[in-house]
């Protein structure tokens, strides 16, 4: 195995949104090397499809107070105030900043930039539901993604395309470089560099029905969680209302957005029960557990009554084909319906990590709950939290995240690259991931990495989904631990340097037993109901003793401790979300 090394004064991981949109920062600035495991344009971002909000007030009266103040109310308190004020006041020039920098949004007849309704999104305060989402179709992210790598292109960043980082270097407590392995080749590359920002995606593929491709694995975040980062609030995983039925493929919100309707067997539209103010448009939270509440009692549709309806056929065919033509399109390949004539089945699906590696408003690094700063660590995106979604993120603040956030962590990396020097790296420090890799290759053992995954997946649907208990928690725990055991004895059959699937996909599992047993461990402490994360024994919000955050650390033994961290208050007081 060839080691090659190189010196880069930043290093950005991952080439989603978040990604692309730092290195637009520091291009020009210092100089960067983007490192992606997928070809930029592959990664994760594209899938987004319904939206990026900001209160432009293009259709209707909007103002970015009113998003604050559904931002806050949706993520059940939980949510930092002062950063989710930073976002919603600097959404507007966000999407401004796209439009200029290409992107096609939808138009209204005037030609501003068209906006939609979305879950959770309400107009003065609660009082009905507003316009806020900017879109292009169903395929938002798509075109986001496109438009920030052409601007990169533009700047000559620097890629490393299907280079997967693996591990990371620190030098007397401040980042010094990361290890890759070049898919292409089977060699390891060691980038020194004065700062790493991550921006690697979700890890949701710890579960079986998920939105989230096969890539979404959580290797940022799992590998400084085992160099001793804490993860945060892993309790708090969004599960999606409507993905495919059995596949968890998403169809957007946006279909309830331009007036969808879920329905249960018996054609009744049953978030009238549950929300009777803004409906299907409810937070997902909200609506994934009443559409979990329909099946479980009875009032779901099919032979085995574990899905419900999305009812799109009393939309103008017109409107479907211009508006949503992406996901009408998935629902025709993937289930053989053709969505204007016939309801659609879905479920709940997982769908996004609102915990991860913890930040401050301009992306750095935190390692403890005193917000002590890791000089030269970096972080944006869904593998971060700097706590803007709280419990439950509303639809469409994901790319509005990877926007503000990424461009606020790329500024403030560049800025700190350029008052410091290039730190010293030790000799050998691909060691460890070298032995990770010769131990996988060398290994006889008949554990395949593919049935551990499984075995994974299925035990996090069933026990830590929607719905949780302590008992199904506790039982979920003991079979991932399990199965960490089983994964020594895991083997792979291909051996060889180029482009082995089979080892990568090995290496990638170890992180999400990780993270798996981080979100467990987390949500078996937290005795309440808050957000997505609802406990059957505990059904409660309780403030007096859960405002805080969690924090999940890894020991050198692999035993999960936790603590936690104030949430930073402001101008909203916790109160009963009614919808």
């Amino acid at each position: 195995m060839n080691v090659h090394h190189h010196s880069y004064d930043a290093v950005i991981v991952g080439a989603g949104g978040a990604g692309l949109r730092a290195a637009i920062e520091t291009a020009g600035k210092c100089r960067t090397a983007v490192i992606t495991k997928l070809y930029p344009t592959r990664s994760h971002t594209g899938a987004a499809q319904g939206g990026m909000c900001a209160a432009l007030a293009n259709v209707e009266e909007d103002s970015w107070e009113w998003h604050l103040f559904d931002t806050i109310k949706g993520g059940d308190y939980l949510v930092d105030q002062p950063a989710a004020e930073i976002m919603c006041r600097e959404a507007i020039d966000a999407v401004i900043e796209l439009e200029h920098f290409g992107l096609p949004f939808n138009r209204t007849p005037e030609g501003k930039i068209d906006q939609r309704r979305f879950g959770g999104h309400t107009r003065n305060h609660g009082e009905a539901p507003v316009m806020r989402a900017c879109y292009s179709a169903d395929r938002t992210g798509h075109m986001i993604l496109q438009t920030l790598f052409q601007q990169c292109v533009a700047r000559d960043v620097n890629f490393f395309n299907e280079y997967q980082v693996l591990d990371i270097a620190f030098e007397d407590g401040r980042v010094a470089g990361v290890i890759a392995y070049d898919q292409a080749t089977g060699d390891l590359h060691v980038f020194n560099t004065k700062a790493v920002l991550f921006a690697t995606g979700g890890f949701g593929k710890m579960f079986q029905v998920s939105s989230n491709a096969h890539t979404l694995t959580g290797d940022g975040p799992g590998l400084l969680y085992r160099r001793g980062i804490p993860m945060q609030d892993m309790e708090f995983f969004q599960f999606h209302p409507t993905g495919i039925y059995k596949l968890g493929i998403l169809l957007s919100e946006a279909a309830r957005g331009e007036g969808g309707i879920l329905r249960n067997d018996s054609n009744e539209r049953f978030m009238e029960r549950y929300a009777p103010t803004v409906k299907d448009l409810a937070p997902r939270d909200m609506v994934a557990r009443a559409i979990q509440t329909e099946i479980l009692e009875g009032r779901g549709i099919g032979e085995n009554k574990d899905a419900v309806y999305l009812d799109l056929t009393h939309l103008p065919p017109e409107q479907i084909d211009a508006k949503l033509p992406d996901i009408t399109e998935f629902v025709r390949t993937y289930l053989g319906i053709e969505p204007k004539t016939a309801p659609i089945p879905i479920q709940p699906t997982a769908h996004y990590a609102m915990g991860g590696i913890p930040t401050n408003i301009d992306g750095e690094c935190i390692s403890d709950d005193q917000g002590t700063v890791i000089p030269g660590l970096y972080a944006a995106g869904e593998c971060a939290c700097v706590s803007v979604h709280g419990a439950n993120r509303l639809g469409t603040n994901s790319l509005l995240d990877i926007v503000v956030f990424g461009k606020r962590g790329g500024r403030a990396m560049a800025d700190f690259v350029q008052s410091t020097d290039l730190p010293a790296l030790s000799k050998g420090v691909e060691g460890d991931v070298k032995a990770r890799i010769d131990l996988l290759k060398a290994n006889s053992g008949k554990e395949k990495a593919g049935a551990l995954r499984i075995a994974l997946q299925e035990e996090m649907t069933k026990k830590a989904f929607v719905f949780r208990t302590d008992e199904s928690l506790a039982s979920a725990l003991r079979t991932v631990r399990d199965l960490q055991t089983a994964y020594e004895s895991v083997g792979i059959d291909d051996k060889g340097n180029v482009f082995n699937y089979d080892l990568t996909e090995a290496l990638e599992l170890s992180y999400l037993f990780d993270l798996a047993e981080a979100t467990i461990v987390s949500a078996q402490a937290r005795t309440e109901s808050r957000g997505a994360h609802f406990r059957n024994d505990h059904p409660t919000r309780d403030d007096a003793n859960w405002m805080k955050h969690t924090l999940a650390r890894r020991g050198a033994d692999g035993s999960v401790s936790l603590s936690y961290k104030p949430v930073v208050g402001g101008a909203y007081e916790p109160m009963e979300r009614k919808y």
